[in-house]
Protein backbone atom coordinates (compact mmCIF):
# COMPACT_ATOMS: atom_id res chain seq x y z
CA UNK A 1 0.00 0.00 0.00
CA UNK A 2 1.20 3.30 -1.03
CA UNK A 3 2.44 5.70 1.85
CA UNK A 4 0.30 9.12 1.99
CA UNK A 5 2.41 12.05 1.73
CA UNK A 6 2.80 14.15 4.43
CA UNK A 7 0.90 17.35 4.46
CA UNK A 8 3.78 19.44 3.38
CA UNK A 9 3.69 17.61 0.50
CA UNK A 10 0.43 17.14 -0.95
CA UNK A 11 -0.46 19.67 -3.90
CA UNK A 12 -2.08 23.15 -2.52
CA UNK A 13 -5.92 23.54 -3.29
CA UNK A 14 -6.45 26.07 -6.13
CA UNK A 15 -8.79 28.89 -4.49
CA UNK A 16 -12.31 26.99 -6.24
CA UNK A 17 -11.28 24.10 -4.42
CA UNK A 18 -11.45 25.74 -1.10
CA UNK A 19 -14.22 27.84 -2.13
CA UNK A 20 -16.00 24.17 -2.76
CA UNK A 21 -14.57 22.97 0.60
CA UNK A 22 -16.13 25.89 2.69
CA UNK A 23 -19.27 25.77 0.69
CA UNK A 24 -20.18 22.39 2.18
CA UNK A 25 -17.87 22.64 5.13
CA UNK A 26 -20.17 23.56 8.29
CA UNK A 27 -23.62 21.88 6.90
CA UNK A 28 -25.39 25.61 7.09
CA UNK A 29 -25.41 28.48 4.80
CA UNK A 30 -26.14 30.44 7.30
CA UNK A 31 -25.65 29.93 11.43
CA UNK A 32 -25.50 33.64 12.71
CA UNK A 33 -23.26 33.41 15.89
CA UNK A 34 -20.22 34.99 17.19
CA UNK A 35 -18.78 32.12 19.10
CA UNK A 36 -16.88 29.91 16.83
CA UNK A 37 -15.91 32.25 14.64
CA UNK A 38 -14.60 34.21 17.72
CA UNK A 39 -12.46 31.43 18.95
CA UNK A 40 -10.87 30.97 15.98
CA UNK A 41 -9.94 34.81 15.23
CA UNK A 42 -8.51 34.48 18.77
CA UNK A 43 -6.15 31.23 17.85
CA UNK A 44 -5.47 33.09 14.66
CA UNK A 45 -4.61 36.68 16.72
CA UNK A 46 -7.46 39.09 14.61
CA UNK A 47 -9.77 39.52 16.90
CA UNK A 48 -8.64 42.62 17.76
CA UNK A 49 -7.63 45.34 14.93
CA UNK A 50 -4.49 46.61 15.28
CA UNK A 51 -5.54 49.77 12.77
CA UNK A 52 -9.18 51.59 13.12
CA UNK A 53 -12.40 49.92 11.70
CA UNK A 54 -15.56 51.12 10.16
CA UNK A 55 -18.29 48.80 9.93
CA UNK A 56 -21.12 49.51 7.42
CA UNK A 57 -24.50 47.79 7.80
CA UNK A 58 -28.26 48.39 6.01
CA UNK A 59 -30.57 46.72 4.40
CA UNK A 60 -29.85 49.13 1.04
CA UNK A 61 -26.44 51.86 0.49
CA UNK A 62 -24.01 49.81 2.58
CA UNK A 63 -22.41 48.93 -1.03
CA UNK A 64 -21.99 52.10 -2.00
CA UNK A 65 -21.35 53.82 1.78
CA UNK A 66 -18.16 51.48 1.25
CA UNK A 67 -17.31 52.28 -2.03
CA UNK A 68 -17.27 56.21 -1.10
CA UNK A 69 -15.61 55.28 2.25
CA UNK A 70 -12.90 53.65 0.04
CA UNK A 71 -12.33 55.84 -2.49
CA UNK A 72 -12.37 58.84 -0.18
CA UNK A 73 -9.46 57.17 2.40
CA UNK A 74 -7.42 55.98 -0.91
CA UNK A 75 -7.04 59.76 -2.16
CA UNK A 76 -6.33 61.13 0.90
CA UNK A 77 -3.22 58.47 1.40
CA UNK A 78 -4.77 55.90 3.59
CA UNK A 79 -4.23 52.58 2.75
CA UNK A 80 -7.50 50.54 2.45
CA UNK A 81 -8.38 47.34 3.29
CA UNK A 82 -12.45 47.06 1.81
CA UNK A 83 -14.46 43.43 2.87
CA UNK A 84 -17.59 43.62 1.32
CA UNK A 85 -19.97 40.80 0.18
CA UNK A 86 -21.35 38.74 -1.77
CA UNK A 87 -19.22 39.39 -5.11
CA UNK A 88 -20.25 39.75 -8.75
CA UNK A 89 -18.47 37.70 -10.79
CA UNK A 90 -14.66 36.75 -8.51
CA UNK A 91 -14.95 36.14 -5.17
CA UNK A 92 -11.82 38.15 -5.40
CA UNK A 93 -13.71 41.02 -5.16
CA UNK A 94 -14.92 40.64 -1.77
CA UNK A 95 -11.42 41.60 -0.23
CA UNK A 96 -9.63 44.41 -1.55
CA UNK A 97 -6.26 46.17 -0.58
CA UNK A 98 -6.19 50.15 -2.19
CA UNK A 99 -8.66 49.08 -4.52
CA UNK A 100 -7.17 46.19 -5.95
CA UNK A 101 -8.98 42.42 -5.42
CA UNK A 102 -6.28 40.75 -3.96
CA UNK A 103 -5.02 37.89 -5.63
CA UNK A 104 -5.48 33.74 -5.51
CA UNK A 105 -2.21 32.63 -3.41
CA UNK A 106 -2.86 35.73 -0.88
CA UNK A 107 -6.25 33.84 -0.08
CA UNK A 108 -5.15 30.46 -0.37
CA UNK A 109 -2.65 31.13 2.46
CA UNK A 110 -5.25 32.73 4.34
CA UNK A 111 -7.43 29.78 4.45
CA UNK A 112 -4.40 27.48 4.81
CA UNK A 113 -4.05 29.17 7.93
CA UNK A 114 -7.59 29.39 9.14
CA UNK A 115 -7.40 25.48 8.24
CA UNK A 116 -4.63 25.10 10.65
CA UNK A 117 -5.97 26.95 13.84
CA UNK A 118 -9.45 26.11 13.89
CA UNK A 119 -8.85 22.54 15.31
CA UNK A 120 -12.21 20.97 15.28
CA UNK A 121 -14.53 24.23 14.84
CA UNK A 122 -16.40 23.89 11.74
CA UNK A 123 -16.89 27.38 10.01
CA UNK A 124 -19.40 28.67 7.27
CA UNK A 125 -18.47 30.14 3.84
CA UNK A 126 -18.64 34.13 5.01
CA UNK A 127 -16.99 33.10 8.08
CA UNK A 128 -13.90 31.60 6.51
CA UNK A 129 -14.31 34.95 4.17
CA UNK A 130 -14.39 37.64 7.40
CA UNK A 131 -11.63 35.35 8.81
CA UNK A 132 -9.34 35.96 5.56
CA UNK A 133 -10.12 39.66 5.18
CA UNK A 134 -8.94 40.31 8.71
CA UNK A 135 -6.29 38.15 8.16
CA UNK A 136 -4.95 39.98 4.77
CA UNK A 137 -5.68 43.54 6.48
CA UNK A 138 -3.26 43.13 9.76
CA UNK A 139 -0.50 41.48 7.27
CA UNK A 140 -1.00 44.21 4.57
CA UNK A 141 -0.91 46.77 7.75
CA UNK A 142 -3.52 48.79 6.21
CA UNK A 143 -4.30 52.04 7.40
CA UNK A 144 -8.39 51.72 7.77
CA UNK A 145 -10.02 48.50 7.43
CA UNK A 146 -14.18 48.93 5.88
CA UNK A 147 -16.34 46.01 7.16
CA UNK A 148 -19.72 45.90 5.15
CA UNK A 149 -22.46 43.36 7.85
CA UNK A 150 -23.42 40.46 5.34
CA UNK A 151 -26.57 40.16 7.18
CA UNK A 152 -27.99 41.71 10.28
CA UNK A 153 -25.35 43.12 12.94
CA UNK A 154 -25.57 41.63 15.86
CA UNK A 155 -24.91 38.15 15.06
CA UNK A 156 -22.94 38.40 11.87
CA UNK A 157 -19.31 37.41 11.79
CA UNK A 158 -18.08 41.31 10.86
CA UNK A 159 -19.15 42.01 14.40
CA UNK A 160 -16.47 40.31 16.12
CA UNK A 161 -14.39 43.15 15.68
CA UNK A 162 -15.01 46.30 17.44
CA UNK A 163 -16.10 49.15 15.59
CA UNK A 164 -14.21 52.75 15.71
CA UNK A 165 -17.19 54.17 13.94
CA UNK A 166 -20.23 52.02 13.02
CA UNK A 167 -22.54 52.96 10.33
CA UNK A 168 -26.31 51.97 10.16
CA UNK A 169 -27.18 53.65 6.49
CA UNK A 170 -30.83 52.52 6.66
CA UNK A 171 -33.37 49.58 7.69
CA UNK A 172 -35.90 48.03 6.34
CA UNK A 173 -37.72 44.58 5.60
CA UNK A 174 -35.35 41.59 4.43
CA UNK A 175 -34.16 38.40 5.60
CA UNK A 176 -37.32 37.83 7.50
CA UNK A 177 -36.08 34.31 8.28
CA UNK A 178 -33.21 35.30 10.05
CA UNK A 179 -34.24 39.25 11.66
CA UNK A 180 -37.36 38.91 12.27
CA UNK A 181 -40.72 40.30 10.88
CA UNK A 182 -41.16 44.12 11.82
CA UNK A 183 -38.71 46.81 11.35
CA UNK A 184 -38.04 47.23 15.52
CA UNK A 185 -36.92 43.77 15.19
CA UNK A 186 -34.62 44.02 12.06
CA UNK A 187 -33.40 47.31 14.00
CA UNK A 188 -32.28 45.75 16.85
CA UNK A 189 -30.27 43.62 14.72
CA UNK A 190 -28.58 46.02 12.89
CA UNK A 191 -28.19 48.18 16.00
CA UNK A 192 -26.00 45.56 17.23
CA UNK A 193 -22.71 46.90 15.52
CA UNK A 194 -22.56 49.65 17.80
CA UNK A 195 -20.16 49.89 20.25
CA UNK A 196 -20.69 51.82 23.68
CA UNK A 197 -19.50 55.68 23.60
CA UNK A 198 -18.35 55.29 20.41
CA UNK A 199 -19.68 57.17 17.04
CA UNK A 200 -23.11 55.46 15.50
CA UNK A 201 -23.51 57.37 12.00
CA UNK A 202 -27.03 56.82 11.02
CA UNK A 203 -28.16 57.62 7.03
CA UNK A 204 -31.32 58.21 7.39
CA UNK A 205 -33.37 59.86 10.63
CA UNK A 206 -36.16 57.14 10.00
CA UNK A 207 -34.88 54.27 11.44
CA UNK A 208 -37.08 52.10 13.64
CA UNK A 209 -37.21 52.75 17.88
CA UNK A 210 -34.98 49.80 18.12
CA UNK A 211 -32.09 51.89 16.86
CA UNK A 212 -32.01 54.55 18.96
CA UNK A 213 -32.72 52.84 22.12
CA UNK A 214 -30.12 50.78 21.27
CA UNK A 215 -27.65 54.33 20.98
CA UNK A 216 -28.93 55.39 24.35
CA UNK A 217 -28.35 52.18 26.09
CA UNK A 218 -24.71 52.07 25.06
CA UNK A 219 -24.51 55.94 25.46
CA UNK A 220 -23.35 55.63 21.66
CA UNK A 221 -22.46 59.28 20.37
CA UNK A 222 -25.55 59.59 17.22
CA UNK A 223 -24.74 61.58 14.14
CA UNK A 224 -27.95 61.56 12.09
CA UNK A 225 -28.60 62.32 8.71
CA UNK A 226 -30.26 65.83 8.59
CA UNK A 227 -30.07 66.54 11.48
CA UNK A 228 -26.31 66.13 12.66
CA UNK A 229 -25.10 66.47 8.80
CA UNK A 230 -26.63 67.30 5.81
CA UNK A 231 -26.37 68.16 2.02
CA UNK A 232 -27.67 70.31 -0.82
CA UNK A 233 -27.39 70.60 -4.77
CA UNK A 234 -26.72 73.78 -6.79
CA UNK A 235 -27.44 72.71 -10.53
CA UNK A 236 -24.60 70.11 -11.29
CA UNK A 237 -22.75 70.77 -7.76
CA UNK A 238 -23.57 69.82 -4.62
CA UNK A 239 -22.44 70.55 -0.77
CA UNK A 240 -21.83 69.23 2.28
CA UNK A 241 -22.55 70.19 5.99
CA UNK A 242 -21.11 68.07 9.08
CA UNK A 243 -20.27 69.50 12.60
CA UNK A 244 -17.07 70.71 11.76
CA UNK A 245 -16.49 70.15 7.84
CA UNK A 246 -18.31 71.93 5.29
CA UNK A 247 -17.17 71.14 1.56
CA UNK A 248 -18.47 73.65 -1.51
CA UNK A 249 -19.25 72.97 -4.67
CA UNK A 250 -18.52 69.61 -5.06
CA UNK A 251 -18.86 67.32 -8.49
CA UNK A 252 -21.98 64.76 -9.00
CA UNK A 253 -20.82 61.88 -7.92
CA UNK A 254 -19.35 59.11 -10.38
CA UNK A 255 -22.52 56.96 -8.97
CA UNK A 256 -26.35 57.61 -10.68
CA UNK A 257 -29.15 58.17 -9.05
CA UNK A 258 -30.10 61.25 -6.19
CA UNK A 259 -29.85 58.60 -3.54
CA UNK A 260 -25.91 58.56 -3.75
CA UNK A 261 -25.96 62.36 -2.48
CA UNK A 262 -26.79 60.67 0.63
CA UNK A 263 -24.54 57.46 0.69
CA UNK A 264 -21.88 59.73 0.26
CA UNK A 265 -22.30 62.42 2.96
CA UNK A 266 -22.49 59.64 5.29
CA UNK A 267 -19.74 58.15 4.49
CA UNK A 268 -18.32 61.75 4.73
CA UNK A 269 -20.36 61.99 8.24
CA UNK A 270 -18.28 58.75 9.51
CA UNK A 271 -14.84 60.00 8.34
CA UNK A 272 -15.08 63.16 10.35
CA UNK A 273 -16.23 61.17 13.52
CA UNK A 274 -13.22 59.17 12.82
CA UNK A 275 -11.65 62.05 13.16
CA UNK A 276 -9.70 61.85 9.56
CA UNK A 277 -9.45 65.81 8.76
CA UNK A 278 -7.04 64.43 5.44
CA UNK A 279 -9.89 63.06 3.82
CA UNK A 280 -11.98 66.08 3.99
CA UNK A 281 -10.36 67.95 2.08
CA UNK A 282 -12.32 69.67 -0.97
CA UNK A 283 -9.77 68.27 -3.69
CA UNK A 284 -9.52 65.14 -2.24
CA UNK A 285 -13.56 64.22 -1.55
CA UNK A 286 -14.23 65.93 -5.50
CA UNK A 287 -11.22 63.89 -6.70
CA UNK A 288 -12.98 60.62 -5.16
CA UNK A 289 -16.02 61.25 -6.23
CA UNK A 290 -15.33 61.66 -9.93
CA UNK A 291 -13.74 58.24 -9.50
CA UNK A 292 -15.77 55.66 -7.10
CA UNK A 293 -16.67 53.07 -9.25
CA UNK A 294 -19.52 50.30 -7.76
CA UNK A 295 -21.19 47.83 -10.39
CA UNK A 296 -24.51 46.82 -10.65
CA UNK A 297 -25.75 50.20 -8.68
CA UNK A 298 -27.52 51.52 -11.08
CA UNK A 299 -24.90 51.22 -13.38
CA UNK A 300 -25.46 52.93 -16.79
CA UNK A 301 -24.08 51.28 -19.91
CA UNK A 302 -24.85 53.71 -22.61
CA UNK A 303 -25.27 52.77 -26.10
CA UNK A 304 -28.07 53.12 -28.83
CA UNK A 305 -29.81 50.71 -26.54
CA UNK A 306 -29.26 51.73 -23.19
CA UNK A 307 -28.76 48.86 -20.21
CA UNK A 308 -28.91 49.46 -16.52
CA UNK A 309 -27.78 47.35 -14.10
CA UNK A 310 -28.70 47.20 -10.09
CA UNK A 311 -28.90 44.57 -8.00
CA UNK A 312 -32.35 45.84 -6.34
CA UNK A 313 -33.65 42.79 -4.53
CA UNK A 314 -35.94 44.28 -1.69
CA UNK A 315 -39.08 46.33 -2.04
CA UNK A 316 -36.78 49.83 -0.33
CA UNK A 317 -34.03 49.13 -2.99
CA UNK A 318 -37.20 48.34 -5.75
CA UNK A 319 -38.46 51.48 -4.69
CA UNK A 320 -34.79 53.50 -5.12
CA UNK A 321 -34.78 51.94 -8.71
CA UNK A 322 -38.14 53.09 -9.71
CA UNK A 323 -37.25 56.24 -9.12
CA UNK A 324 -34.29 56.18 -10.58
CA UNK A 325 -35.78 55.01 -14.06
CA UNK A 326 -38.63 57.68 -13.43
CA UNK A 327 -35.68 60.32 -13.13
CA UNK A 328 -34.14 59.18 -16.69
CA UNK A 329 -37.40 58.29 -19.06
CA UNK A 330 -36.35 56.85 -22.57
CA UNK A 331 -37.77 57.57 -25.75
CA UNK A 332 -38.40 53.86 -26.22
CA UNK A 333 -39.40 51.27 -24.02
CA UNK A 334 -38.08 49.85 -21.14
CA UNK A 335 -37.30 45.69 -21.08
CA UNK A 336 -36.78 44.09 -17.44
CA UNK A 337 -34.35 41.18 -17.39
CA UNK A 338 -35.14 39.97 -13.90
CA UNK A 339 -34.28 36.80 -11.53
CA UNK A 340 -34.56 37.31 -7.84
CA UNK A 341 -33.69 34.46 -5.42
CA UNK A 342 -36.53 32.68 -3.45
CA UNK A 343 -36.04 33.92 0.04
CA UNK A 344 -36.89 37.41 -1.40
CA UNK A 345 -40.04 39.46 -0.97
CA UNK A 346 -40.73 39.17 -5.05
CA UNK A 347 -44.40 40.02 -4.64
CA UNK A 348 -43.58 43.57 -3.25
CA UNK A 349 -40.63 44.03 -5.76
CA UNK A 350 -42.87 43.28 -8.79
CA UNK A 351 -45.92 45.43 -7.26
CA UNK A 352 -43.29 48.41 -6.56
CA UNK A 353 -41.63 47.48 -10.44
CA UNK A 354 -44.17 46.79 -12.73
CA UNK A 355 -45.27 50.33 -13.46
CA UNK A 356 -41.90 51.16 -14.84
CA UNK A 357 -41.70 48.34 -17.27
CA UNK A 358 -42.88 47.65 -20.68
CA UNK A 359 -42.15 43.91 -21.39
CA UNK A 360 -40.66 41.88 -18.62
CA UNK A 361 -38.04 38.88 -19.30
CA UNK A 362 -38.13 36.69 -16.41
CA UNK A 363 -35.17 34.22 -15.97
CA UNK A 364 -33.82 31.26 -13.60
CA UNK A 365 -31.29 31.81 -11.63
CA UNK A 366 -28.51 28.88 -11.18
CA UNK A 367 -28.11 28.66 -7.05
CA UNK A 368 -29.80 26.31 -4.80
CA UNK A 369 -31.77 29.79 -3.61
CA UNK A 370 -32.52 31.01 -6.89
CA UNK A 371 -36.55 30.84 -8.20
CA UNK A 372 -37.37 29.18 -11.36
CA UNK A 373 -38.36 31.38 -13.78
CA UNK A 374 -42.45 29.92 -13.82
CA UNK A 375 -42.56 30.38 -10.04
CA UNK A 376 -40.81 33.48 -10.56
CA UNK A 377 -43.80 35.14 -12.95
CA UNK A 378 -46.44 33.59 -10.31
CA UNK A 379 -45.14 35.52 -7.41
CA UNK A 380 -43.67 38.44 -9.02
CA UNK A 381 -47.72 38.85 -9.44
CA UNK A 382 -47.07 41.05 -13.27
CA UNK A 383 -50.32 41.55 -14.94
CA UNK A 384 -48.14 42.52 -18.37
CA UNK A 385 -49.30 40.52 -21.09
CA UNK A 386 -45.27 41.16 -22.33
CA UNK A 387 -43.74 38.08 -20.37
CA UNK A 388 -41.13 36.01 -21.62
CA UNK A 389 -39.29 33.09 -19.41
CA UNK A 390 -35.72 32.60 -20.01
CA UNK A 391 -33.56 29.36 -18.52
CA UNK A 392 -30.65 31.52 -17.45
CA UNK A 393 -29.89 35.44 -16.89
CA UNK A 394 -27.46 34.87 -20.22
CA UNK A 395 -30.20 33.40 -22.56
CA UNK A 396 -32.81 36.20 -20.85
CA UNK A 397 -29.78 38.96 -21.82
CA UNK A 398 -29.56 37.47 -25.20
CA UNK A 399 -33.44 37.82 -25.82
CA UNK A 400 -33.45 41.36 -24.95
CA UNK A 401 -30.78 41.88 -27.17
CA UNK A 402 -32.56 40.60 -29.84
CA UNK A 403 -35.66 42.60 -29.41
CA UNK A 404 -34.57 45.75 -28.25
CA UNK A 405 -34.24 48.46 -30.66
CA UNK A 406 -32.60 51.74 -30.56
CA UNK A 407 -34.21 54.24 -27.89
CA UNK A 408 -35.76 51.23 -25.96
CA UNK A 409 -33.32 50.43 -22.76
CA UNK A 410 -32.65 47.14 -20.96
CA UNK A 411 -32.63 47.10 -16.99
CA UNK A 412 -31.33 44.08 -15.83
CA UNK A 413 -32.58 43.85 -11.51
CA UNK A 414 -33.33 41.23 -8.36
CA UNK A 415 -29.86 39.90 -7.21
CA UNK A 416 -26.20 39.73 -7.64
CA UNK A 417 -27.20 36.30 -8.93
CA UNK A 418 -28.46 38.62 -11.76
CA UNK A 419 -26.75 41.27 -12.36
CA UNK A 420 -23.13 39.25 -12.56
CA UNK A 421 -24.29 36.57 -15.28
CA UNK A 422 -25.23 40.01 -17.25
CA UNK A 423 -22.00 42.12 -16.55
CA UNK A 424 -20.17 38.82 -18.07
CA UNK A 425 -22.34 38.64 -21.15
CA UNK A 426 -21.90 42.67 -22.07
CA UNK A 427 -17.91 41.61 -21.51
CA UNK A 428 -17.86 44.75 -19.76
CA UNK A 429 -16.29 43.27 -16.01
Amino acid sequence: MNAVPPVSDRPRRTLDEWLALQDVAHGQTIDLGLERVGAVARALGVDRAPHPVITVGGTNGKGSTVAFLEAILRHSGAVTGAFTSPHLVRYNERIRIDGVPVEDAELISAFEDIEAARGGITLTFFEYNTLAALLIFARRRVGVAILEVGLGGRLDATNLIDADVAVLCSVGVDHRDWLGDTLEAIGAEKAGIFRAERPAVLGSQEMPRSVFEAIERLDARAIVAERDFSWRTDGQRWSYTGSRTTLEGLPMPALAGEIQLRNASTALAALEALGMPRALERDTVAAALRSVQLPGRFQIVPGPVEWLLDVAHNEPAAQVLAQNLAARPVAGRTIAVCGILRDKDVAAIGRTLEPSIDTWIVCSIDDARGLPAAELVERLGIASREVELAESVEAGCRKAAERARPGDRVVVFGSFHTVGPALRFLQIY
